[in-house]
């Protein structure tokens, strides 16, 4: 399968797309991270990791990417956000710590652009 390496896709740069192409890509990583809705599948998930992963396929890359909790990098092998907030609520992350490491900010400057008083 392809890799999207580049800032672009359908030339909307910064911006990926989740098509068909990345569905498929990322089919494994979205199918582990949906596993993480259980109690028992997180609790197996923490105990070990690797593998963990390894039971899902994943390849070394999305592997490397999980394991630097990188995000963005997720969303470029195929990573849906709905399906890896359970990873990331697992690893005790929330949706606006990934959007701030998403866009290469702190969470304290992220949260500045956001108008909601008092979110978390």
């Amino acid at each position: 399968m392809t890799d999207i390496t580049t800032d672009t896709h359908w030339g909307i740069p910064g911006t990926y797309v989740f098509d068909l192409a990345l569905s498929q890509q990322g089919y494994a990583i979205n199918k582990m991270c949906n596993s993480l809705k259980t109690q028992a599948n997180r609790d197996l998930y923490l105990a070990d990791e690797e593998a963990y992963m390894t039971a899902y396929q994943l390849t070394e890359a999305q592997k490397d990417a999980i394991r630097q909790r990188d995000w963005l990098r997720l969303t470029q092998l195929g990573g849906n956000l709905f399906f890896f907030l359970k990873l990331a609520a697992t690893l005790g992350y929330g949706l606006y710590q990934i959007g701030a490491e998403m866009r290469g900010e702190s969470y304290e400057a992220f949260m500045q652009t956001r108008r909601v008083a008092g979110a978390v």
